[in-house]
């Protein structure tokens, strides 16, 4: 994989200045359709029940995305490049119940 063009890196920075939901809010809804980011949502959110252990019919209920977008997310979750987990390990360590875990059975 290559790295990213310097319009994509000048976009990364642009992120990492945010400090607030707020003001991502601002950003992403300028930069982005409401569907779009909708469906940002639903792949976080799909990642963080994969992350939990939820099976894909549960996320496919809850996210309404096709199997074969959880599969992939899935894929990029145990075998991308590393950034899913990332964040995920970051809340995990400083907000535990922003990622409820499953209960088991």
């Amino acid at each position: 994989m290559t790295r990213s063009d310097q319009k994509t890196e000048d976009l990364l920075k642009a992120i990492l200045t945010l400090e607030t939901a707020p003001e991502a809010w601002k950003f992403f809804r300028d930069l982005l359709t409401e569907k779009e980011i909708a469906e940002f949502g639903n792949r976080w959110k799909a990642a963080r029940m994969l992350f939990a252990k939820n099976t894909y019919p549960e996320i496919r209920r809850e996210t309404g995305l096709s199997t074969r977008t959880i599969a992939r997310i899935s894929k990029w979750l145990n075998s991308g490049t590393g950034g899913y987990r990332l964040i995920l390990k970051k809340i995990e360590k400083h907000h535990p119940s922003r990622l409820s875990r499953r209960k088991k059975s």
